[in-house]
């Protein structure tokens, strides 16, 4: 039986792309928000989800870190996706025929310099995938849409432009969603392990905390806060960290962790992915 993989976003999106590379014999399920996805896994419609959590030049994904602990999904994988921004028109299109260029906000900021020097006019859209469809249904030759070359494909775009986003360096990573909690095995590979929690609301208690970490030698990679329930005094941690719960190290941070906490969730844990041994 065929498994179904669900992402945010139309056909062609780079989430769409990051799906087929991690799964490729897994049909795609693409989905109008972040929590139709969620839902999409809940109610069995999907296996998986794949959903973009960070991005080298944007930050964070905007609400991810909200929705996810509450989301009762368990994170199983994690995918790093080179992002690639193509210049899509329709057939009889030229550089000289357009006028405006259409993508997600994010695209048209990491592409000011292409969108300034061809002197078009900027229309958000909602995403890049989006974009590119609404180019090619209007078949107007003064619009322009900032997307994949998969969309391109998709929607029966051509490429005037290839790659012209204005940094290289620019990667998004995703992580991998399942209604299991399925740890990956200790010992075979380099694992992640990412978790929530909030600090007991004592003097120094964040320090505290994360004294263990320090001490046992354990690599913290990511860790953000946001306020949680409306209020300017509960702030809820998310963070990343090398190694594996079971590991001597990270067992003994984690326990430190939770005395100083009034509540702490592990989210997954999972494979780290190749491409943090290139940043290292």
């Amino acid at each position: 039986m065929t498994k179904t993989i669900a992402f945010q976003g139309e056909l062609g999106a780079n989430s769409h792309i990051a799906c087929q590379e991690a799964y490729p014999r897994h049909k795609v399920l693409p989905c109008p928000t972040f929590e139709d996805a969620f839902i999409a896994v809940r109610s069995g419609r999907a296996n998986l989800a794949m959903i973009p959590i960070d991005n080298t030049l944007a930050g964070r994904v905007a609400d991810i870190h909200h929705l996810m602990p509450a989301s009762g999904l368990h994170i199983v994988n994690e995918w790093f996706l080179p992002v690639q921004h193509q210049l899509l028109a329709v057939k009889g299109a030229s550089l000289k025929t357009l006028k405006t260029v259409e993508s997600h906000v994010h695209a048209l900021g990491q592409c000011r310099k292409v969108i300034r020097k061809l002197g078009l006019k900027a229309v958000v859209a909602a995403d890049t995938a989006g974009s590119a469809r609404e180019v090619s249904e209007a078949n107007d030759p003064t619009r322009a849409s900032l997307a994949t070359a998969l969309a391109g494909k998709i929607y029966g775009l051509r490429t005037l432009m290839p790659d012209v986003a204005d940094e290289r360096d620019n990667t998004t990573r995703f992580i991998v969603l399942s209604k299991d909690a399925k740890w990956a095995p200790r010992g075979k590979q380099p694992t992640m392990t990412t978790f929530v929690f909030r600090v007991r609301n004592v003097p120094a208690a964040l320090y505290k905390a994360l004294g263990g970490f320090a001490t046992n030698g354990v690599n913290m990679t990511k860790l953000e806060s946001y306020m949680i329930n409306g209020s300017f005094s509960a702030t809820q941690f998310y963070a990343d960290v090398d190694g594996h719960p079971k590991d001597r190290a990270l067992a003994f941070a984690l326990e430190e962790l939770a005395f100083f906490s009034a509540e702490m969730k592990i989210l997954g844990v999972y494979p780290a992915h190749p491409f943090r041994q290139k940043q290292r």
